[in-house]
């Protein structure tokens, strides 16, 4: 099911039929970069059991580390939504913004201006090829929808917002969103 086509910013949910996969089964992904070259973005519900302070000592904050992406997972990567806090931000879309200076992020948790509901940190990325995205589409693995809570997302608890948007879907999807996540537990 294409629902609209991908586009910097939407959200992509993994289809229910994606189980077997760990990275993705009940992933919600923020695509951050969709051009010619491919597609780039952040898993928003599978938390780590790692908080910011457990990778980088300096930092005085529990924020949690979220799984980005099977794409180089020994990388740190940042989202946010104070560009007029953290110099060097890219624009995403819809009030998120992608990384910016690191040093200056880093004194402004400390200082307890950047709070958790405006950053949120993932090792590791999601990432097609040119026209990867395109073609998973097509065999069905991906839903676009948009991104409705527009920068409110960083904040968002991820814990049961793949069945929230497979709820809002309706039809057969909210059979879906009620089922286990290990169907052979049921």
């Amino acid at each position: 099911m294409i629902s609209m086509l991908p586009k910097k910013g939407c959200l992509i949910l993994a289809e229910p039929s994606i189980l077997n996969d760990i990275s993705f089964n009940r992933a919600v992904i923020l695509l951050t970069e969709h051009n010619q070259e491919g597609s780039v973005g952040f898993i928003m519900n599978k938390p780590l059991s790692y908080t910011i302070n457990d990778l980088i000592p300096e930092i005085n904050a529990t924020f949690l580390i979220y799984n980005g992406g099977p794409v180089e997972q020994d990388n740190l990567y940042f989202i946010h939504n104070v560009p007029e806090l953290i110099p060097e931000s890219i624009e995403i879309s819809n009030g998120i913004y992608w990384g910016g200076n690191f040093e200056m992020t880093k004194q402004l948790i400390n200082e307890g201006i950047i709070k958790k509901e405006n950053i949120r940190f993932f090792l590791g990325y999601t990432g097609w090829e040119t026209e990867q995205l395109e073609y998973e589409l097509e065999e069905n693995a991906w839903i676009i929808i948009e991104n409705e809570l527009k920068e409110r997302i960083i904040g968002k608890n991820s814990q049961d917002f793949w069945k929230e948007k497979m709820s809002e879907l309706g039809g057969e999807y909210l059979l879906f969103s009620n089922s286990p996540e290990n169907p052979s537990l049921n």
